[in-house]
């Protein structure tokens, strides 16, 4: 399955009833920083949810925008596209495969606000799925095996494929 890659930053969403935490991969505390995310997530009121999920502010194109996201000015505009389930109610649901996160993810968002979005994810042939998310100016898709479990750090079911003309892209290559 394939997903957009939104150029943003990585989350993890802490919830726990009307109590919301949000952690870079670093382990730092942004809950403060992103009032939107965690007021939606909050409404859920969620017994208890581990999720994976990708930080984003809209630029004027519609699309994530890093910079906009990092620029404090725009805090309260940032949204949170969720793409992984890590516990739900006590239970770790990291062996689990992919495709039974994402559906369990799915069923817990579905009522969710649109401070916290469900990542949607394409099946069938990357190269297209690929080009029609380089035509749009998106930072290219993340492809993954449905069957496989989740783990943390670089892992080789997921392949990640970068449209070379996104900002993202450019921001390496220039060195920042």
């Amino acid at each position: 399955m394939h997903e957009i890659k939104h150029d943003g930053i990585r989350l993890q969403i802490h919830a726990r009833g009307k109590r919301v935490g949000l952690y870079t991969m670093t382990g730092v505390d942004w809950t403060a920083r992103y009032p939107w995310i965690v007021e939606d997530v909050a409404r859920l009121n969620l017994r208890h949810a581990i999720i994976d999920a990708e930080g984003c502010c809209d630029g004027d194109k519609g699309i994530a925008d890093f910079e906009r996201l990092m620029a404090r000015v725009y805090d309260a505009s940032a949204y949170a596209y969720a793409f992984d389930l890590l516990a739900l109610d006590g239970e770790d649901m990291r062996s689990k495969p992919l495709a039974d996160r994402k559906a369990s993810l799915g069923k817990l968002l579905r009522k969710a606000k649109p401070g916290v979005r469900y990542s949607e994810h394409l099946t069938g042939d990357a190269r297209a799925i690929f080009e029609h998310a380089c035509k749009l100016g998106l930072e290219g898709i993340v492809s993954k095996r449905l069957n496989s479990p989740y783990r943390s750090g670089k892992v080789k079911h997921w392949l990640k494929t970068k449209n070379p003309k996104a900002a993202a892209v450019l921001r390496i290559q220039e060195g920042g």
